[in-house]
Parts: structure tokens; C-alpha cells; sequence
């Protein structure tokens, strides 16, 4: 349990480490603005912020599945740059409270991660209807919503939080 915890604070600091250096830039625009909508004021994003160059997902539990989904897969790559940006506001907690550094707290994280549950993670998906809407806002990801050829529990991989931000989904717990 107590390697569960440390491993959601690693998870959360960086997260928040990498929203709050390379998060997005899109901050200045309307939060409803449609997906579609082309942006002037990102022209400066980092490319690995979004790995495909897509637009960001909507403001929906379908959305956040979406988001969520990326994160579990970029985990079992070890891709560090996604993981700390969708997980950015999480880690940022974590970094307040004593960890290090989403960079440097995650590849501890991924040390910790199994060979054969990273390649499970790598193709995960999320069961719609185990996610629990709070809010319009805020979407809970229990890890039994986690579908995959690994089995996770709370120690492993953990339950977690996202929240839609600067016209994103993090995880924000």
C-alpha cells in the first residue's frame, strides 16, 4: 500500500512538474471553444506535448477515456514527456510535497513497472462504464476501468483523477 502511495505521488508530482513547464499553451483560449477551432497563441507548443499533433480531446467522458487511455500507453512506452504532461498537475503536488521532479520521479516509476504489465499498458483501454462523472469537469478513473491483458490493482497502477484544464484533461489525483 505504501508503495501505491508513493507511486501515485511520483505519478501526480510529475504530472504537474511537466504541466507546469511545457503545459499547455493554449491557456489564453476559451475553455468551450470547439476542438476544431484553430489557435494563435500556440504556436510555441512543445511538439511532444502531443505526440500526434492532434487537437486536445473534448470536454467529455469520452474525452477524458480518450486522455486517459494516452497516458496508460505512454506509460508502458516509458514516454516521459506525455506522461508528464497529462499527468503535470498531479505531479506538481507531489514535487510540493517533497518528491522530485516529474522526470526524475518517473523514471523510478517506470523501474517499478513490471515488463509484461508495460506491454499490457501499451494497448489498455478504459471501460466507459466503470468511469464515474463527478463533474462536467472532473472524471474519475477507478483502476478497475483499466482493461488490459495484465490485471492492476490499487498498488500497482491506482485509481486517479482527471480534471479538463487550460482546454485539456490532467490527471489532477
Amino acid at each position: 500500500m505504501k508503495a501505491r502511495a508513493v507511486v501515485s505521488v511520483a505519478v501526480s508530482a510529475c504530472v504537474a512538474l511537466v504541466a507546469c513547464a511545457c503545459g499547455p499553451e493554449g491557456s489564453k483560449e476559451d475553455p468551450a471553444a470547439k476542438p476544431s477551432q484553430p489557435s494563435a497563441s500556440t504556436p510555441a507548443k512543445t511538439p511532444s506535448a502531443t505526440p500526434t499533433g492532434d487537437q486536445p480531446p473534448p470536454r467529455t467522458k469520452e474525452g477524458a477515456i480518450q486522455r486517459y487511455e494516452q497516458y496508460l500507453h505512454a506509460l508502458g512506452r516509458e514516454d516521459i514527456d506525455t506522461v508528464c504532461d497529462v499527468a503535470g498537475p498531479a505531479a506538481k503536488k507531489a514535487e510540493d510535497q517533497g518528491l522530485g521532479p516529474c522526470t526524475s520521479t518517473y523514471a523510478t516509476v517506470f523501474q517499478m513497472v513490471s515488463p509484461a504489465q508495460k506491454k499490457a499498458l501499451q494497448t489498455a483501454t478504459v471501460d466507459p462504464q466503470r468511469v464515474a462523472v463527478r463533474t462536467p469537469d472532473k472524471i474519475e478513473m477507478p483502476v478497475e476501468s483499466v482493461r488490459s491483458s495484465a490485471t492492476f490493482s490499487e498498488s500497482d497502477l491506482g485509481s486517479y483523477t482527471l480534471e479538463y484544464l487550460k482546454n485539456d484533461w490532467y490527471i489532477t489525483d
